[in-house]
């Protein structure tokens, strides 16, 4: 019995993902709504890892306009635009767009002398959360506007280096392939050591130092990280492999923040399983998630391997980690020994700890249209097909009662089973071709209390109309837009008629309070 979603239900609730009225048009020739500025560069931030090409538009054109709604927003409502930035750098994870967007925001408000809302300096260093970040934003800057950079760029990047620089950090992400260096930075910005760490100034002009005189810098020996690297750096080439098979190897590594890229160089030969073995300890757990397979091929043994296993699948260590759900299904699909396989599945349940119980029945509806093979980056194999079959076959597999369905220019159920691994039930997902979403709807549709839809939104024209006239008004219809394109194929924000966005489930948490009858606002609010 649906508790939430009865013809008794409060109808008022609203959503953060508006549309104007104003009629676009679809890539695929359907007629779309638009949406307000706010709503297009939320679902535009959520999915945009910058710099990427998808089907329908180009790298350039989609990151003109990130920067053209950034730039327009960080005058017009700087509260809201730094209340994103700072959340997709957090709990989005979305880490380039943020450093983007925060240059952006500034310089839009200083070619517009803007001086309301959160200061210049503020949102700079809520989006620096890696101590690598610094200099990412710099460039970015640089490469942009030129080598002058302005107080507020420099004032929020000193306090983030404050907070993240550390001999660890030095050592794994101070390197030559680097255009700034730690050193440069802290010439740059003139960033004071963190009073509460009373290491850290000694740190700073060791930094200076090896970037101006490598040839003499001495580390000092307050910061036992840096002495115990260069320990091991000093040994010669033919003593390093008896340092991986000693007691307390592990243990030796760690101490000199020796990261496994590092070793494998340290080691000068290959990494097999007593390297791989000694660093793994140490390794976090995105580092491991993405070696599997290598693992694997060095031979690494059983009991290691229940360890790393335990490790990947631990819920704390994954909420830690805060990787999307399709990072679990990339491992899945590249390492291939079936003993990663139950411990990835447990990890992206994990993941996915926000997708709810829905009550009463389900339609859910997963776009496996051409459009939707597009990577999701250059860097990755996955596309936005598999992501959103993983978060439909999520929300079946949970809900209380669930018809799960694919379409594209056809459409057809995709059988389940409760309790099944949502890694198996994937495999049976095809590809389809277009994007006749409202055919898919109108087939489907029988009297369910709600329907929800994966897609990117870039449906065909209908002569019935969008895919939410579908479905009677009173009736919820959620769609889970995965791109960001401009034009949604449906009106949102109100009347039962819902967009989310991105590639995480947090969206899902928004799902029981509009049921409830109350207002879902944005994520960081």
């Amino acid at each position: 019995m649906a508790r939430f979603n009865t013809r008794t239900a409060k109808a008022g609730a609203t959503s953060p993902v508006r549309s104007t009225g104003r009629t676009l048009r679809t890539h695929q020739g359907g007629t779309g709504s638009g949406r307000d500025a706010r709503s297009e560069l939320f679902l535009l931030a959520v999915a945009n890892f910058v710099s990427q090409q998808t089907l329908y538009e180009s790298a350039g054109s989609r990151d003109d306009r990130f920067t053209r709604l950034v730039r327009k927003l960080a005058v017009e409502d700087p509260a809201w635009t730094a209340g994103l930035l700072g959340w997709l750098r957090g709990e989005g994870n979305m880490r380039t767009a943020s450093i983007v967007g925060a240059a952006e925001y500034v310089k839009a408000r200083l070619d517009a002398s803007a001086t309301a809302g959160p200061t210049n300096r503020q949102v700079i260093d809520s989006v620096l959360r890696r101590a690598d970040e610094p200099g990412e934003l710099l460039g970015y800057w640089t490469s942009q506007y030129g080598r002058t950079v302005p107080k507020p760029v420099k004032r929020g990047i000193a306090d983030a280096v404050a907070r993240l620089y550390s001999g660890k950090s030095l050592l794994k992400y101070d390197t030559a392939s680097k255009g700034y260096r730690f050193g440069d930075i802290l010439n740059l910005v003139h960033a004071s050591p963190d009073p509460a760490k009373p290491w850290q100034g000694a740190l700073f002009q060791y930094a200076l130092d090896r970037r101006h005189n490598p040839d003499s810098a001495e580390p000092p020996a307050s910061i036992r990280t840096l002495t115990a690297h260069r320990a091991l750096m000093a040994l010669p080439a033919d003593e390093r492999r008896a340092v991986i098979t000693a007691p307390g190897a592990s243990e030796r590594l760690a101490e000199a923040g020796m990261t496994w890229e590092a070793l494998a160089g340290w080691l000068q030969g290959p990494m097999d399983a007593a390297a791989w073995e000694a660093v793994i300890p140490s390794m976090g757990a995105m580092a491991l998630l993405r070696n599997l397979r290598n693992f694997d091929q060095a031979g690494v043994s059983d009991t290691v391997a229940a360890q790393i296993a335990a490790r990947i699948s631990d819920p704390e260590v994954v909420a830690a980690s805060r990787q999307f759900p399709f990072r679990y299904l990339a491992a899945y699909q590249h390492a291939p020994s079936l003993r990663w396989a139950y411990a990835l599945e447990k990890a992206l349940g994990h993941s996915l700890a926000n997708v709810p119980a829905l009550p009463g029945r389900t339609l859910i509806l997963v776009d496996r249209s051409g459009s939707m093979w597009s990577r999701l980056s250059d860097r990755s194999e996955l596309n936005r097909a598999d992501a959103a079959a993983v978060f439909g076959a999520a929300v079946a597999m949970r809900a209380q009662s669930a018809d799960l369905v694919e379409f594209g220019t056809g459409s057809g159920r995709v059988k389940y089973r409760s309790g099944e691994s949502v890694l198996k039930v994937l495999g049976r997902f095809g590809e389809l071709g277009g994007t006749n979403t409202t055919e898919a709807v109108r087939k489907h549709y029988k009297k369910h209390d709600r329907v929800l839809i994966v897609t990117d939104e870039q449906a065909a024209y209908s002569y019935y109309g969008d895919p939410t006239e579908q479905v009677p008004k009173h009736i919820p219809v959620y769609t889970w837009n995965l791109a960001g394109y401009g034009a949604g194929h449906a009106p949102s924000g109100k009347q039962n008629r819902h967009t989310f966005g991105g590639l995480t489930d947090a969206a899902f948490r928004m799902v029981p309070l509009l049921e409830r009858g109350r207002d879902a606002d944005w994520p960081w609010v």
